[in-house]
């Protein structure tokens, strides 16, 4: 007799990790947006907005897609079974409760900590054991890169008990530059591949080139800096060289990825737009170190909105496509989605740096185009991620 764990959402962890992950885009943003506008008040357990916007959208949307893409990743790794039906379920559940948590106005804090720190060290089990199996200790990284993002979380939760006395801003910053580290090594293993493979569909002669000590280098120096930021601050000389450096070298690889020619293929320029906002994202944060009038704000939403908004649309786009039998093809409204999010980061750094008295509606703007852009997402891939493979 099948039981609701037997329903193919429950077979891969993109499948519920997208869709949860995809919603929470939507509905953090309109949270967010109303927040910030003075509409409504949220009765939400941190007392600044600001962190709990920040810290919402690094540990809640994001961490949500890294899983989905880690998750089913690692089966292809290993060869092994995927953590699925019950086990997904629960680790889903888990993470649904540290963002229902934050909403628990009068919830102890203590309490509210321990569920949304519960999260990161299940998923981490989670992949731990098949690759322990297999030996694949070369994905072992990940699992180093997941306890950076438990301790900047862990970090932000001990200022909030007032156990750690600091920024927390701080540790947002640290954190989504670890963030970068994962789009580090993802570009680096899937967009030459990608890129190769489709436009030699279109006959291309084209071939892939091995970087891998300039990979090394890259995903180095945004630890490097991931370091630097949290110890000695935004604005110094150690963060700023880190940063140039690492927008330098993350640039210099794109030389052999043939970005210009992916003009025509919607899965793939959008991976290649979000990997360019890393290296402006970047670049800015290093012009920031050295104490030029460059916001820190503004490297920080290229980061974030652009690079991670541009590159979790495309993944989404592309894994729910590939794992479930499709062929990976963007339709209309997925270009649309794209285009969208493009034109979300570039109003965001707008607002910032020309808002003035207008800022707010800027922000509406902002908001209005990530919200349209993950509601596409939504409306395209929501049949694919619940139904059954094609075929």
């Amino acid at each position: 007799m099948k039981n609701i764990f037997d329903a193919p959402f429950w077979d891969r962890g993109f499948r519920p990790f997208f869709l949860l992950g995809a919603a929470y885009a939507v509905f953090m943003i309109v949270a967010w947006v109303g927040v910030f506008g003075g509409f409504f008040r949220i009765p939400v357990a941190w007392n600044d907005p600001t962190m709990w916007h920040a810290h919402e959208m690094v540990f809640g949307f994001t961490l949500a897609i890294i899983a989905g893409f880690l998750l089913t990743a690692v089966s292809n790794w290993t060869g092994g079974a995927p953590t699925r039906r019950g086990s997904l379920a629960l680790l889903c559940g888990v993470w649904v409760a540290g963002r229902l948590s934050f909403w628990w106005a009068y919830a102890p804090q203590p309490v509210l900590s321990f569920i949304d720190l519960l999260f990161i060290p299940l998923l981490a089990v989670c992949l731990s054991i098949p690759l322990i199996r297999a030996k694949n200790h070369h994905n072992l990284s990940f699992i180093g890169i997941l306890t950076l993002l438990f301790l900047c979380d862990l970090h932000m939760h001990l200022i909030a008990l007032g156990l750690v006395k600091g920024d927390p801003r701080i540790s947002a910053y640290a954190a989504v530059l670890v963030v970068m580290m994962v789009v580090s090594i993802v570009s680096s293993r899937i967009i030459p591949s990608f890129t190769v493979a489709g436009l030699r569909q279109r006959g291309l002669k084209l071939f892939q080139t091995d970087q891998m000590k300039t990979d090394i280098a890259a995903l180095l120096l945004v630890f490097g800096l991931s370091l630097a930021v949290f110890f000695t601050g935004l604005k110094s000389y150690p963060a700023a060289l880190f940063a140039l450096a690492a927008g330098l070298i993350h640039l210099w690889r794109m030389r052999h990825w043939h970005s210009l020619k992916t003009g025509g293929e919607p899965m793939l320029w959008i991976l290649h737009a979000g990997h360019f906002w890393l290296v402006a994202g970047l670049l800015t944060l290093g012009l920031h170190g050295l104490g030029w009038a460059v916001p820190s704000s503004l490297a920080l939403h290229m980061l974030t909105v652009g690079c991670i908004g541009s590159l979790t649309l495309g993944m989404m786009a592309r894994v729910s496509l590939g794992h479930t039998g499709r062929p990976i093809r963007a339709n209309t409204a997925m270009v649309i989605a794209f285009l969208m999010m493009q034109w979300t980061v570039v109003v965001r750094c707008l607002a910032i740096t020309v808002g003035g008295n207008h800022y707010l509606s800027w922000i509406m703007v902002t908001g209005i185009f990530w919200v349209a852009a993950f509601s596409l997402y939504l409306a395209v891939y929501t049949p694919i991620l619940l139904g059954e493979e094609a075929g």
